[in-house]
């Protein structure tokens, strides 16, 4: 019996990693971040032992850390510790299609590798980078130890995506890689216009795939639409692929695509010139194979798509969040988008509901949310964080983040829970000690105040605020380990220890 039941306890862990949403307790036993937010549901939530409320108010940046390298950065770093190895190794990709490898404890350089030139913003119909080559945050693959990534390479013949993958031990080129966008879309007879494609969100590895969203450029110029490509770890000619059947309705939230284990999520922008909805202002899920599906259950998108398209109104500034509501009769299975229409909208994962069909829709915000949300469990429900003008905010004059609680009812509703005041545009992540305890809120005021916030993520309390910080790029955010922070900027990596 007692194997048994050790059997069926190491199944359900099992279980628990994979569908990735209960993954922030699995990380305090590995401290790897290997994807956007942490975990494929980019539910930006580290299980942190040692950092409690107490530890928070007396972090410190750590003087001996030092890394320096070329490049602006808006991707998130990653980290990868070794299994049965001490120490671990930052993954730092920048626009100037840079990739280092640095010493986690002191910001050596391990290793570099030059991706080919990036594209300069003269070459482009528009954009706000300049020059664009890493943008989207990478993907580490930790069976293989390969580190997978979407690069905007100035090519002889115009701008090209190129997706690399490169051995985390040495930064070499795994074989068959890179793969050209355009070629691979064109064996499938397929378009992809490369030089009006920008590839801001994250990376997402899943069902032994590479997935790699797509949007436009900021100023929404030339013949784009939302893409997902999806390439074989093993073989690199086998690509999947789905797009926006209007044009425009881009992916391009950092967050990127999310994932429960089972199905994928995508959200889309506006679309153009689309007289019946053509999959702009949507959450889209898809099957592993990105085959399109036409039942109500696949998609969801508001009545007022239209209106939201005429005022740039884009239901993706955010990724969609997946997450489970216990303490009702039977879990939910839930996801949450948040829109620039300055709405929250509470979906059934199981059936999205089509056109109209959400659970709870709320007016969240003041202004457009974008960034990326955290997640996180509080005493009755589910909390959510994002950046953002809070419209219901219990206190007056606070504001910049809000975080919002899903009660666990059956009564679907979104309540605001707390407010704090931010100047900046970073995006959330979450700690806790253990899952559920001492969450703590942390947030950079990216573009604006410029610091690292703390908060208490039952009520709000400010619990630290570092001095300013260089070189922060507006949608940034940071990522936490088993004792340090890290937040990458241009030119450098800064490490808060505690």
């Amino acid at each position: 019996m007692v194997g048994w039941k050790l059997s069926i306890a190491a199944l359900l862990v099992g279980l628990s990693g994979l569908l990735g949403l209960n993954s922030a307790h699995s990380q305090a036993a590995d401290p790897s971040v290997l994807t956007y937010h942490g975990h494929a549901n980019r539910s930006g939530h580290y299980t942190v032992p040692m950092l409690n409320w107490e530890r928070a108010r007396g972090l410190r940046l750590d003087r001996n850390f030092t890394a320096w390298f070329s490049g602006h950065v808006y991707a998130q770093p990653l980290y990868w510790r070794r299994p049965g190895s001490d120490s671990g190794l930052l993954l730092v990709a920048t626009e100037s299609n840079d990739v280092y490898a640095l010493d986690a404890r002191t910001g050596r350089e391990v290793w570099h590798r030059s991706l080919g030139k990036p594209v300069p913003r003269s070459a482009l119909g528009c954009g706000n980078i300049n020059p664009l080559g890493i943008t989207g945050t990478p993907a580490i693959d930790p069976s293989s130890g390969i580190v997978y990534l979407d690069a905007a390479v100035a090519d002889t013949t115009g701008p090209r995506h190129k997706l690399f993958a490169l051995s985390i031990a040495d930064g070499k080129r795994k074989p068959g890689w890179p793969v050209d966008v355009t070629e691979a879309l064109k064996a499938k007879h397929e378009t992809f216009v490369a030089a009006d494609q920008n590839q801001r969100g994250a990376l997402l590895i899943s069902h032994g795939r590479l997935y790699v969203p797509f949007g436009g450029h900021y100023g929404d110029c030339g013949t784009y639409h939302g893409w997902v490509i999806g390439i074989s770890l093993d073989d690199p000619k086998q690509v999947v692929s789905w797009r926006t059947r209007a044009r425009g309705g881009g992916i391009w939230a950092p967050g990127g695509i999310s994932s429960d284990g089972r199905a994928l999520f995508v959200a889309t922008g506006n679309t153009f010139g689309a007289r019946t909805w053509s999959d702009g202002e949507a959450v889209i899920r898809l099957a592993p194979n990105l085959n399109r599906s036409e039942d109500q259950a696949e998609f969801f998108a508001p009545t007022d798509w239209k209106a939201l398209d005429q005022r740039d109104a884009d239901l993706g500034g955010t990724n969609p969040l997946p997450f489970d509501l216990a303490g009702t009769e039977r879990p939910q299975h839930l996801l949450l988008a948040l829109g620039k229409d300055r709405r929250a909208y509470l979906l059934d994962r199981e059936h999205l509901g089509g056109l109209g069909g959400a659970l709870s829709t709320e007016t969240v915000a003041t202004g457009a949310i974008r960034t990326a949300p955290a997640t996180y469990p509080g005493d009755d429900g589910m909390m959510i964080a994002f950046q953002g003008e809070g419209a219901n905010c219990p206190k007056a004059g606070d504001g910049g983040l809000t975080v919002l609680r899903i009660p666990a009812s059956s009564a679907f509703s979104i309540k605001t829970a707390w407010c704090a005041r931010l100047r900046g545009a970073g995006a959330p992540i979450v700690t806790t000690t253990d899952g559920h305890s001492n969450p703590i809120v942390w947030i950079l005021g990216a573009e604006g105040d410029n610091r690292l916030h703390g908060f208490r993520g039952d009520n709000g309390e400010p619990l630290f605020e570092s001095e300013p910080l260089t070189g922060l790029r507006h949608f940034q955010t940071l990522i936490a380990t088993e004792d340090r922070l890290y937040v990458a900027a241009d030119g450098t990596v800064y490490a808060f220890a505690f």
